[in-house]
């Protein structure tokens, strides 16, 4: 790493640098989020599951619990800082965080009987009816990313809080309805088949290629902030535009593909054992019933 060690850090962002106000609005969010989503499993899940049935699995709270984690990195210290300052790069892996890992972590990480309460209202219900369908969730997701990419609107945020926050918000929602066909918590809004799913995730690596393209094929920068900022991580403001190409193409790509060869050995296993025979079935089914009694009588 000689090019990052003979590099000074940026103001701010020394190993021990923390900015205050900033880092007070991360915590006080996850904090904020973790105290609601606890308090609705320990007040409200009594309400709405079968008597001994615990509100939420283990793995619900660990999922919810690295939504939480995910949100904090991309938001918190030293990345926000980074993004704001000194690199595009930077600001493209937060995008990244917001549409591919908070929104799949908070889906598989919600009860189906929280999501049903907070979804199943009078003005909210109809409109997610409509927008998870998988049609109009690609149309959203895709147009939300291209566009929050332009130049226009990416100068717009750095200069505009109130912008920056309406950006990283919309790619979010943006976010967790794209997710919903695939991961949703609720059998009134199913997902769709596993060969569905396959389909649907790889449309969704299409169209993000062409600004990914755009800007890993660049020949001048595209965002005229970045190219005033400091250069101090030895990165020009032409290479700092191409990484973040690179990072949206490949990082979006081999997630989506990851996750699509995950539903595809899902499905493979699935149809293998639909195609065993009855008696087949019924006698593994009677071997794992002998094997768990022998090893509780042992």
């Amino acid at each position: 790493m000689p090019l990052l060690a003979a590099t000074a850090y940026p103001p701010g962002l020394g190993p021990w640098s923390l900015n205050v106000s900033v880092e007070t609005l991360v915590v006080a969010e996850m904090l904020s989020l973790g105290v609601a989503y606890w308090a609705a499993l320990r007040l409200l899940g009594p309400r709405y599951v079968e008597p001994g049935e615990r509100p939420a699995t283990r793995a619900q709270v660990a999922f919810f619990a690295a939504a939480l984690v995910s949100l904090g990195v991309s938001e918190g210290w030293p990345l926000a800082g980074i993004a704001n300052n000194y690199l595009f790069s930077a600001h493209m892996l937060q995008h990244l965080i917001f549409v591919l890992v908070v929104p799949p972590l908070l889906l598989l990480g919600t009860p189906h009987w929280l999501a049903r309460a907070l979804l199943k209202r009078s003005v909210v219900w109809p409109v997610m009816k409509k927008l998870t369908r998988p049609i109009p969730a690609t149309i959203i997701f895709n147009v939300v990313v291209v566009a929050s990419h332009a130049p226009q609107v990416i100068n717009l945020t750095v200069h505009n809080q109130g912008v920056h926050i309406a950006d990283h918000l919309l790619l979010l929602g943006a976010g967790l309805i794209m997710w919903f066909p695939v991961l949703s918590p609720l059998p009134e809004l199913p997902r769709l088949s596993y060969p569905a799913q396959m389909l649907y995730l790889f449309l969704q690596t299409i169209l993000p290629t062409i600004p990914a393209s755009f800007l890993t094929f660049a020949s001048k920068p595209l965002y005229h902030y970045y190219a005033g900022v400091p250069r101090a991580f030895g990165l020009s403001a032409l290479a700092d535009t191409q990484i973040s190409g690179l990072l949206m193409k490949v990082g979006m790509g081999l997630e989506l593909w990851t996750i699509i060869a995950v539903i595809f050995f899902r499905w493979s296993s699935q149809e293998e054992r639909s195609a065993r025979p009855p008696n087949e079935l019924e006698w593994q089914a009677v071997e794992r019933e002998l094997n768990r009694t022998e090893s509780q009588s042992n």
